[in-house]
């Protein structure tokens, strides 16, 4: 047999790893080490593109808000303020919970945008994802949706679209009806998946006395879920100090029973009588709020009756992210 003749790198650009361009995953790499892409540069660029970002909406206005929108709440729209102001043509960019056939993002016919956020995302980094989607729903023509793609590991962020100085103010609807501007009139096909989309929702109020806590109702019970933004491990803390003391609760027949961790974030839940509506847990959320302060000031050592309620808190602990 003859022999394979040995492989010269002369005259081959020498590039960095920051040069190095994206091509197909059985390509030969750009760099000329001979591998295919997926097995050279592109398995960096793969683990880069994939690694979860713990805290995604870190950073942004809200962020205790952007994670309840994101998982907590069904049917909730923001509008959103970008630096430099909005392109020409496009009137407004508004946040959404969730958009028709699951859309990543939609440029309505009058040039607006919606941009859904509790959509799959293909990296690691939801903030990213979102930017990439945002970008080209703001190039895209009136009419028409925007798919999801892989983006690179190294595109802008939210973080760096966003108006730091803008409000983020979300508006939680009883339904979906702001996905056409006129439901009244709407064709019969887009009235029976408004319908159906509406019947799944689950009735949720935002509290307006406290930050980031929202009011959900469900047939057997109502639940209060409150995202914050302290860090975990002194928030248990606080929390264990609360319920061993027995104030913990949101006034008669409440129950602190846990809590979700989303997104690098903890979100307490409680437990509420069904006849306990969101006005009537407005006054007591903000009496909580009181006594947790104090309790995240508290340096002392946990005494043996906290330590058995930070055990039972952790126990109940769901990581939805």
């Amino acid at each position: 047999m003859a022999k394979k003749r040995p492989q010269t790198k002369a005259g081959r650009p020498q590039l960095t790893d920051e040069e190095i361009p994206v091509v197909g995953a059985r390509e030969p790499c750009p760099c000329g080490s001979g591998r295919r892409y997926k097995a050279c540069h592109g398995r960096a660029a793969a683990h880069a593109a994939t690694e979860l970002v713990q805290r995604p909406f870190e950073g942004l206005p809200g962020e205790c808000d952007w994670v309840a929108l994101r998982e907590l709440v069904p049917a909730a729209t923001v509008e959103l303020k970008l630096k430099g102001g909005l392109p020409e043509g496009v009137p407004s960019v508004t946040l959404a919970t969730v958009l028709p056939m699951a859309w990543p993002a939609l440029r309505r016919d009058d040039g607006s945008v919606l941009l859904g956020l509790q959509n799959d995302t293909p990296s690691g980094d939801i903030s990213r994802d979102l930017a990439d989607t945002l970008q080209r729903a703001l190039e895209a023509a009136p009419g028409t949706p925007v798919q999801a793609r892989r983006v690179p590991a190294d595109g802008v962020r939210m973080q760096d679209l966003l108006d730091p100085a803008g409000a983020f103010a979300p508006v939680v609807h009883s339904g979906f009806e702001f996905w056409v501007p006129d439901p009244e009139n709407a064709a019969p096909d887009v009235t029976a998946s408004l319908e159906r989309a509406n019947e799944a929702a689950i009735p949720t109020v935002k509290l307006t006395g406290v930050d980031a806590a929202y009011w959900c109702e469900t047939p057997d019970k109502n639940h209060l879920r409150w995202v914050m933004p302290h860090p975990e491990e002194r928030l248990l803390d606080a929390l264990a100090r609360l319920h061993a003391a027995g104030s913990s609760g949101l006034g008669e027949g409440t129950r602190l029973v846990g809590s979700f961790r989303a997104h690098g974030l903890t979100v307490p839940v409680w437990d509420l009588p069904s006849e306990i509506t969101a006005d009537d847990v407005e006054k007591p959320a903000a009496e909580f709020a009181e006594r947790l302060a104090a309790a995240l000031a508290s340096d002392a050592p946990l005494t043996p009756e906290e330590r058995r309620a930070r055990g039972g808190l952790t126990n109940r602990q769901v990581t939805l992210s």
